[in-house]
C-alpha cells in the first residue's frame, strides 16, 4: 500500500511539472508573437542582440542598461533624446530581445559584442550608463578613447566596494547568484509565468507566497522591489517587461553578470579616461558609494557630480529629465 501511495505522489508531481513545462512553452510561443523586437537584430559573431536606433543628430547616445535590465529601462530617457541626437539602445546577450548566453562573458567580450553591434551606426558617441553598465562604459572608454565623447554613469556601481569586496558584499552576491539560479528553475517549470500572471490581473497574495515558498524572504521582497521600479516605466512597456522576465534565459544571464562582477570592477579602477564624465548619484547612496562616485571624476579629465534630489537607484524612472539635461550638456545641445 505504501508503494503504491508513493508511487501516486510521483505520478502527480510529475504530471504538475509536466504541465508548468507545457504552461511555459505555450507563454513563451505566445510572447514571440505578442512582443517582437522593436529594433533590428544584429548579428555580433557570439549571437544576435537587439539594438534599437531612433531619432538622428550630430552625436549617437548609446544607453547600457543595469546588470538584469534591458533597453525598456530607458523608454522615459530615449524618446526624449531622439529628438535631439541619434539614440541607441540595446540588450546585452541573454536579456530582453537578445540571443541567450551560450558560454559566460568576460567584460571585454562584453565591450567587444556592444562595439559590434555599433558597425554600422556613425560616432562620436556619449555612453549612458546605469548600475553595472557603467563598468562596461567605463571599459569602452578606456579600450576606444578616440570613439567617445563623454560618459553619463547614472548611479553607478561602486568600484572600490566591488573590486574588493567584503565578506558581507560576497554573501549578498552569492546570495543573488542564488536567487537567479532558482529563478531559472522555477521559470522553467512556468512558476514565474504563473506568479506574474497573477500579479498582472491583480493579485497579490498568491504571488507573494510563491516567491517566499521558492526563494525565501528576500526573493519576495526582491519580486516587491522590482514590482515598484516598472511601475514607474509607461504602461505599454509593462507587458513586454513581464514577457522577459518570464524567460529562463534572463535569469540565467543574470547571474552569469552578477559573477563577473568583482572581476569587472577590479579590471577598470583606476583606468585613465580622456573623456569628460558625468556622474549622477541617487540621493539615497551611502556614504560609501558617494565616495566611490567621487573617485570616479579623477579618473577623467574633466567631472562632475551631481547628486539627484528625490531619486533612487533607479535615477532614470525616478528624475527622467535630469539625466536628459545630462546628455543634452555633454552633446553641446542646451
Amino acid at each position: 500500500m505504501g508503494g503504491l501511495r508513493l508511487t501516486g505522489v510521483l505520478l502527480a508531481i510529475g504530471i504538475v511539472l509536466m504541465a508548468g513545462m507545457v504552461y511555459q512553452a505555450l507563454g513563451t510561443a505566445s510572447d514571440a508573437r505578442r512582443f517582437p523586437p522593436p529594433g533590428r537584430m544584429v548579428d555580433v559573431g557570439s549571437g544576435r542582440l537587439h539594438v534599437d536606433a531612433t531619432g538622428q543628430g550630430p552625436v549617437t547616445v548609446v544607453f547600457e542598461a543595469g546588470i538584469a535590465a534591458t533597453s525598456l529601462s530607458w523608454k522615459l530617457v530615449q524618446p526624449e533624446v531622439a529628438k535631439f541626437a541619434r539614440a541607441v539602445s540595446y540588450d546585452r546577450a541573454g536579456l530582453g530581445w537578445s540571443a541567450e548566453l551560450a558560454a559566460p562573458r568576460a567584460l571585454g567580450e562584453v565591450v567587444d559584442e556592444l562595439r559590434r553591434a555599433l558597425t554600422d551606426i556613425p560616432g562620436p558617441r556619449i555612453l549612458v550608463a546605469h548600475s553595472f553598465g557603467a563598468l562596461i562604459a567605463i571599459a569602452y572608454a578606456g579600450r576606444y578613447p578616440q570613439e567617445i565623447r563623454g560618459l553619463v554613469l547614472v548611479d553607478p556601481v561602486g568600484l572600490s566596494e566591488w573590486a574588493s569586496p567584503s565578506e558581507t558584499r560576497l554573501r549578498m552576491l552569492r546570495r543573488g547568484i542564488f536567487l537567479a539560479r532558482c529563478g531559472r528553475v522555477l521559470a522553467r517549470l512556468g512558476v514565474v509565468r504563473l506568479a506574474l500572471n497573477l500579479l498582472a490581473g491583480g493579485a497579490r497574495r498568491g504571488p507573494q507566497m510563491i516567491a517566499s515558498v521558492s526563494s525565501g524572504r528576500s526573493g519576495a521582497a526582491f519580486l516587491e522591489r522590482m514590482i515598484g521600479e516598472v511601475r514607474k516605466l509607461p504602461p505599454e512597456t509593462w507587458p513586454a517587461i513581464q514577457a522577459h522576465w518570464c524567460n529562463p534565459k534572463c535569469f540565467d544571464a543574470m547571474g552569469r553578470y552578477l559573477k563577473i562582477l568583482p572581476k569587472s570592477a577590479a579590471s577598470v579602477m583606476g583606468m585613465p579616461l580622456e573623456a569628460p564624465v558625468t556622474v549622477l548619484s541617487a540621493e539615497n547612496a551611502s556614504a560609501e558609494q558617494r565616495a566611490d562616485h567621487e573617485r570616479l571624476l579623477k579618473m577623467a579629465p574633466r567631472g562632475r557630480l551631481e547628486i539627484v534630489a528625490r531619486s533612487g537607484h533607479w535615477v532614470q524612472l525616478d528624475c527622467p529629465e535630469t539625466v536628459i539635461q545630462s546628455i543634452r550638456d555633454m552633446a553641446g545641445t542646451a
